[in-house]
């Protein structure tokens, strides 16, 4: 991992690149900006730094009206942070205090992913979670989350006896006593979330830059201008909106380093560590397991991801350098704590780690805010767990912010809510060939439709093409992979890599460079290898007290 990398510009001001997730650079020299020359302005209405899943969200919804509106991204493809390293998770409602934003918009975005998925096809499936308790007293703080969820209008929550448990669990520790169920919570493909938001936006007339690094914001009497990439563009903005991330602090201070407000949206990253276990392993539990949330977050989940691996993580470690390493010594804590949870779980099914940096705002709740200074920019800051859930009602809360700013938005006639799937089936549905029909399925000639250039996961030369086709452009082998899955599999892209390779070389004419990639581009992660070899499943840990309280109103819930 870098840290913090400081670097000039060719243009006086202040700089800033996220060009990944895991790199911000800032300058701050004295000189003010001039205005640029008109006839290289671009004229928007809206403006939004950031493609995440709070910048995507706001995107499509922003494209149901009749606006030009424009998506700056830095890095090499969307949801590049958090939005594409994180649990997965479209949570239930309860775990956020009813008087933050947090709590008020859950429940409100968590009930929109079922017509959302319907519409996008991303892929979600509402499979319930669990919140568990192995001490009887922890019984007052379970109900305690119960009595938030029902002041944040969570509607299908339960808490269950020991019985109930064991009923629709059977593989978990038999010392659980109780749980906190929510029928209503599930799982989601995150990045496929943002892709196809950000997709279904273009194809409703919003423009979106990659590799486009903001290095200057001057305010105007009519907005803003922009500069992207040092002297490269301009872009003229009547309305700005904040929703970079972890560097939205950074953002801010481009527009004015000694701007009272910019400590109002001070940003800790929080970096949590995942390790990723083989396809069909997330067989062996019906539904997300948490146990019982601290200050940090909701503690170390256990969750089949929506295509059956099993995921298990985070821990939480504020980090100022936002490091996406991963470490085996955190790994295998995280590991030993879920193994209290759940029986049989075989540390040989893992094939990778990943860790996401969460944005945690000084006033540990979303910041949607217009500016008290500019009212033309908006903040969607802070937005950590449970931003992707909430990220449907954060986006018609940002348009309504926009809205009572002055911006005039008149629904468009002709828009489209609908956005094809690129991969050929819902992984329920999924075919999966063996033996003979495998081989010959992998040994097709290339540019046969059919040819699998991806053996683990099965994924067809049709289904690249698919990806290939799409609006947004395809840089790097982990953007097809977050697209078509290929490289996700046991092999992790060793035997597909090079055939990935060879098809976009001799059927697109492209060669994608190896340093577009996280692993190549100086990314440490924990092999298999290491992992086995450091891992001692006798050993004995000791509970993390941090994990085994929770504060909060007590108020007594029906026990099922």
């Amino acid at each position: 991992m870098n840290n913090l990398n400081y670097r000039g510009s060719e243009r006086e001001g202040n700089v800033i690149s996220t060009e990944s997730p895991s790199v911000i650079s800032v300058i701050s020299n004295r000189q003010p900006l001039s205005a640029p020359n008109s006839a290289g302005q671009e004229h928007y209405d809206v403006c939004i730094i950031g493609a995440g899943v709070t910048g995507a969200a706001l995107a499509r919804e922003l494209s149901r009206y009749q606006l030009k509106v424009i998506i700056l991204e830095s890095s090499n493809d969307v949801a590049m942070g958090a939005s594409k390293a994180n649990s997965a998770i479209v949570h239930g409602g309860y775990a956020e205090s009813h008087n933050k934003e947090k709590g008020r918009l859950c429940y409100r975005g968590r009930r929109e992913f079922e017509h959302l998925d319907a519409e996008l096809n991303f892929g979600f499936r509402p499979i319930g979670s669990l919140v568990l308790t192995t001490d009887e007293s922890q019984l007052p703080a379970l109900q305690a989350l119960y009595a938030n969820g029902l002041a944040n209008s969570v509607p299908d929550l339960a808490i269950l006896s020991h019985e109930k448990i064991a009923a629709i669990e059977s593989a978990l520790n038999p010392a659980v006593k109780y749980a906190l169920h929510c029928s209503g919570a599930g799982v989601c493909s995150p990045y496929e979330y943002v892709i196809a938001l950000i997709e279904n936006a273009i194809t409703n007339g919003v423009e979106l830059r990659l590799q486009a690094a903001v290095t200057a914001i001057t305010p105007t009497s009519e907005g803003f201008y922009v500069w992207i990439n040092g002297n490269d563009t301009v872009v003229q903005t009547r309305y700005l909106v904040n929703a970079a991330g972890v560097a939205a602090q950074k953002v801010t201070a481009l527009l004015d380093p000694s701007l009272p407000e910019k400590d109002e949206i001070a940003i800790t990253p929080r970096t949590g560590e995942y390790l990723l276990m083989r396809h069909g392993s997330g067989s062996i539990i019906n539904h997300v397991l948490f146990s019982m949330p601290t200050a940090m977050g909701k503690g170390i989940l256990v969750t089949p991801t929506y295509y059956n691996n099993l995921l298990i993580g985070p821990d939480a470690l504020n980090d100022s350098a936002a490091s996406l390493d991963t470490h085996v010594d955190r790994l295998i804590k995280i590991f030993a704590a879920a193994a209290k949870t759940v029986n049989g779980l075989n540390i040989n099914d893992f094939i990778r780690s990943y860790a996401g940096a969460r944005a945690v705002a000084s006033t540990d709740d979303f910041i949607l805010k217009a500016s008290s200074c500019y009212p033309r920019l908006v903040y969607a800051a802070g937005i950590q767990s449970p931003g992707l859930t909430a990220s449907p009602a954060i986006a018609v809360r940002l348009v309504e912010i926009l809205h009572e700013q002055g911006l005039h938005c008149l629904p468009k006639p002709d828009f489209n809510p609908f956005r094809p799937a690129i991969l050929p089936e819902r992984p329920e549905n999924k075919a999966w060939l063996n033996g003979h029909e495998l081989s010959a399925a992998v040994n097709l000639p290339l540019g046969d439709p059919e040819r699998l250039v991806c053996r683990c996961e099965q994924v067809a030369e049709k289904t690249i093409d698919e990806a290939m086709r799409r609006p947004i452009p395809i840089l790097s082998l982990d953007a097809l992979k977050r697209r078509t899955r290929t490289g996700t599999g046991f092999c992790q892209g060793n035997f597909c890599g090079p055939r990935i390779c060879q098809l976009l070389q001799e059927k697109y004419g492209r060669t994608i460079p190896p340093t577009t990639d996280v692993e190549a581009a100086g990314l440490r992660r924990v092999k298999k290898k290491d992992l086995l070899a450091a891992y001692k499943p006798d050993a004995p840990s000791k509970p993390d007290a941090a994990n085994t309280s929770y504060t909060g109103s007590i108020s007594a819930a029906p026990k099922n």
